[in-house]
């Protein structure tokens, strides 16, 4: 006798159930470089349609700076949507608590980075290492070290039972007191902050996967996720070990936020029309010169989180086509374009060479990619100022070659192109 169903039939609804609840897609917004590329104002232009924005990785090492209404607005940790009050902010990962956090929602899985960050300054006197790799010295290292050897605090451990947590805050102290014997730590006036810290956040907190769960399951909305740092300071596949500790290529937009791939939608790029980095390390268009000087100057090319001077360079398209090669951009921005304004000449890297021959690919070690030679196109500046420009046709039409070069040599289209600090000075191509 039939019961008027088969496994068949069962397996034909649950995929049919399946195509259905795809739910929203997410869009990101990513670094191209080492960084600083003004990944802040691609968010907030984006972000004026977004009902979520969210950080995904890293932490209060990485500052973006928004314009709106000619006020400027520098983050470190906060996502830089937040401007927008129509929308949510979700900080996930392994984020700060060493900030006044306000209308922004936590995740219960992020690290608890305030009690490192807090060591952090006195274990630098001690040990030199961090001095050497040039980073911002907020303590982010640390505590994805502490995370990989599961000795790390998280949110959920400090809004649970305090007694607990101090006895894993006392345990942590004494293990770095055992690396770094000279270390003191007045250990009951850090967990005094942290308590009044824990009863700060409490109303903010959210387990992290069930709020992106719903947020993506849930009525239609647009959700937007911002990347810190770049793809050339990814702990795996930037310029090692001149790097960050966490995943800052789209691969940190999963498991920063615990998002399926399948809901990652549109990935967009960020790039200067010129490259900068803070920091020491590899630099192969770096321009040591009066040109280097100029786009520093002109560019007002100072690090928002550490104060210091960026070194600056021609635009890199060996290091964007291999950002597109890991994150699989959609489409580019294009910013800062009004710096190259009075140049007479403009250069763009195209091809690395090693003793003559080109090398077909990117190169991991850093004493190869310190010794590249650099081969270049040159073009002829436009030697006008194109900051009022607010549409493509308001562009000179050798700024408007200069950009068809790049976007066809990396085989993505450019979005967006800056000429200016506010979002009015984004000027979008489709």
């Amino acid at each position: 006798m039939s019961l008027g169903w088969s496994a068949n039939d069962h397996k034909s609804a649950a995929v049919k159930r399946a195509r259905n609840d795809s739910g929203n897609k997410v869009s990101v917004v990513l670094g191209a470089q080492w960084g600083d590329e003004g990944k802040g104002k691609v968010v907030d232009l984006l972000a004026t349609e977004s009902a979520v924005v969210c950080r995904c990785q890293g932490g209060n090492n990485a500052g973006h700076t928004v314009v709106v209404d000619e006020k400027e607005y520098d983050f470190h940790l906060l996502p830089s949507g937040i401007i927008n009050t129509k929308c949510t902010s979700f900080i996930g990962e392994k984020q700060s608590l060493a900030v006044q956090c306000i209308t922004v929602t936590l995740e219960d899985s992020i690290g608890v980075l305030t009690v490192y960050g807090r060591l952090f300054p006195k274990i630098l006197k001690i040990n030199k290492f961090s001095e050497f790799i040039g980073t911002t010295k907020k303590g982010i290292g640390p505590t994805y070290a502490c995370k990989a050897s599961r000795t790390g605090l998280r949110i959920c451990d400090l809004m649970a039972d305090f007694s607990e947590f101090s006895t894993r805050v006392k345990n942590l102290v004494l293990q770095y007191q055992s690396m770094y014997p000279a270390l003191k730590v007045d250990v009951e006036s850090e967990l005094k902050k942290l308590k009044d810290y824990a009863e700060r956040i409490r109303p903010l907190v959210r387990d992290g996967v069930y709020f992106m769960y719903d947020a993506i399951h849930g009525l239609p909305k647009k959700i937007l996720v911002e990347g810190a740092n770049a793809a050339l300071l990814d702990i795996d596949f930037g310029t090692y070990p001149f790097v960050t500790s966490s995943n800052c290529t789209v691969g940190g937009v999963c498991t920063g936020l615990g998002i399926p791939p399948a809901n990652i939608g549109d990935v967009y790029g960020v790039s200067k029309a010129y490259t900068t980095r803070v920091g020491i390390g590899a630099f192969p268009t770096e321009q040591l010169n009066a040109v280097g000087e100029l786009l520093q100057t002109r560019g007002h090319e100072v690090g928002v989180t550490t104060g210091r001077k960026r070194r600056c360079g021609w635009l890199d398209l060996v290091i964007l086509k291999y950002a597109h090669m890991i994150n699989g951009f959609t489409a580019i921005a294009l910013t800062k374009l009004d710096i190259l304004d009075v140049l007479d000449e403009i250069k763009v890297g195209v091809a690395y060479k090693i003793n003559g021959k080109r090398v077909p690919y990117f190169p991991a070690n850093m004493e190869v990619l310190q010794k590249v030679e650099v081969e270049y196109e040159t073009f002829s500046g436009w030697k006008t100022d194109t900051s009022a420009a607010r549409k493509w046709s308001d562009l000179p039409p050798k700024a408007q070659n200069y950009i068809r070069f790049v976007e066809n040599r990396i085989g993505v289209p450019i979005k967006w192109v800056g000429v200016g600090k506010s979002r009015e000075c984004m000027i979008q191509m489709f």
